[in-house]
């Protein structure tokens, strides 16, 4: 059974810092390319990805709007897949979400991927 537990979400205050973990089972875990992603409150179905590591753990993506800010890390040996997020804004609010596939694309929905989890609510308000 195919399995992705994200933890660590919670609420801080902006400017703070928060880890997610994501532990994974079921798969074979270093074939995949991993991904965070996250969606914000309100209608619609589609995520917003905000880091991704490639099969090996070496190669990683970010867009603009998180770059210098989060770092992804994977560990193959663990099956784990770790967010650290720091100077967090409101706007990073959102449930985050890792998931996996095995190419690297610009994926728009969470069923686009192959497996994902159930979701971890970050809150970032003073």
């Amino acid at each position: 059974q195919v399995q992705l537990v994200e933890s660590g979400g919670g609420f801080v205050q902006p400017g703070g810092s928060l880890r997610l973990s994501c532990a994974a089972s079921g798969f074979t875990f270093s074939n995949y390319w991993l991904f965070w992603v996250r969606k914000a409150a309100g209608p619609g179905t589609g995520v917003e990805w905000v880091a991704a590591t490639n099969s090996g753990g070496g190669t990683t993506w970010y867009p603009d709007s998180v770059k210098g800010r989060f770092t992804i890390s994977k560990d193959n040996a663990k099956n784990t897949v770790d967010l650290q997020m720091n100077s967090l804004k409101p706007e990073d609010t959102a449930i985050y979400y890792c998931a996996a596939a095995l190419v690297f694309r610009n994926y728009e929905h969470l069923t686009d991927f192959k497996f994902w989890g159930q979701g971890t609510q970050v809150t970032v308000s003073s």
